[in-house]
Parts: structure tokens; sequence; C-alpha cells
């Protein structure tokens, strides 16, 4: 008993994970997301996320919730973002009120310890992309997992590798990404591959 404890430890005090607004066509990607959120709870760790009730938001969200963890997200007072909230339903967790989506955005990395992806739309890539940047620009140091769940992500993943082939991403910053397939355990496999990334302290800048 003790052993399993010390296993679930973890260093990461809140994670952010982005995730898409809809469930996705495959039972897989919500089994991914309830997955992960029970993941989370077992390693004492809160959520923060982008807030709605519906989609696999709203699968690992209340996953968290119920399972007794605290989920963080940020409300933009801006008018555009509101609209959208309000096709997102209701939410769970403790809220804070922003200006806008730029600073909801940076609130969210700013409280978070580490990032994870699980399948979304445009959204969740603008999101993942982002993150990346600034790891990439030394903007933060925290790392960056991708669940790559039935292989959604193949493209993306194709496409960074084209980039590095083609000069536009220094080979360094190929590695600022981290990413596993879908299998079982594999939230479990991700925290801990995740709490062993290293980054150097300045990245070379993509060409």
């Amino acid at each position: 008993m003790e052993r399993e404890s010390e296993m679930k430890q973890s260093k990461f005090k809140r994670i952010c994970v982005f995730c898409g607004s809809s469930q996705g066509k495959k039972s897989s990607y919500q089994d991914a997301a309830i997955e992960l959120g029970k993941e989370l709870v077992s390693r004492n760790i809160d959520l923060v996320y982008g807030g709605g009730s519906i989609g696999l938001m709203g699968l690992i969200s209340q996953a968290v919730h119920d399972g007794g963890r605290p989920c963080h997200w940020s409300y933009s007072q801006d008018a555009h973002a509101s609209r959208v909230q309000l096709l997102t339903g209701e939410t769970v967790g403790e809220v804070k009120a922003v200006a806008d989506m730029h600073q909801r955005k940076a609130e969210m990395a700013k409280h978070s310890d580490a990032f994870i992806a699980l399948p979304g739309g445009y959204g969740t890539l603008e999101e993942l992309l982002e993150v990346i940047t600034w790891a990439q620009l030394g903007i933060h140091d925290k790392p960056v997992g991708l669940l790559n769940v039935d292989g959604f992500y193949n493209s993306l993943l194709l496409f960074i590798d084209k980039a590095v082939e083609e000069g536009f991403i220094n080979p360094t910053a190929r590695h600022i990404i981290e990413y596993v397939p879908r299998h079982e355990r594999v939230a479990s496999k991700l925290s801990w591959e995740i709490e062993q990334l290293g980054y150097p302290q300045k990245y070379n800048i993509s060409r």
C-alpha cells in the first residue's frame, strides 16, 4: 500500500488540459478524457481547463470534480467570448473573470505546471501550438504532452517532422512535445513520461 501511494505522487499541482467541446465520433476519445480525469484525481492533481460542460471538456472536468479535485477555469468578459461560453454549457469548479480570450489563455498557462492535449478542433490546436511556441521562445519551460488517441494527431506529428526536415523548426525544438498513443493505462504512462522531460534552458528559434 505504501509503495502504491508513493507511485501516485506527482510534482505537478495543476495540469492544463486542452480538448474539444465535442465528444467526437469514437468512444475512445471519450474514454481517454474520463481516464485522464481519473488519473489526475489519483495523483492529487488539479485540472485547469477552458470551461464548459459539453464534449471532452465536460467529461474530464466532471471526472475530476466527481473525484473531489478542484477544477479551475477563467471566464472571459469579452462579448464574443461570452457568447462562445454560453454554447459550452454550465461549468464546474473555481471561476476567475478576465478581460478577454488572450488573458484567459495567459491565466490558464500561468497557473498550470504542465499541459496535455486530448483530441479536439481548431481551438484545441490553437491552444496546443501556442504553448509549444511559448516553450520554443523561452516564455515557459513547462512540459507539453499529447495524448494521441487512436492516431488522432498523426498528421500533426508528420507536419512537425516535415517542418524540421525542411528547416522551419529547429531539431532541438522537436522534443518540446511529448506524445504517447492511446492504449491501456495511457494516462498513467503519459503522466510519468511527461515528468521525466527535461528542456534546455534556451531554445534556438526556428528559422
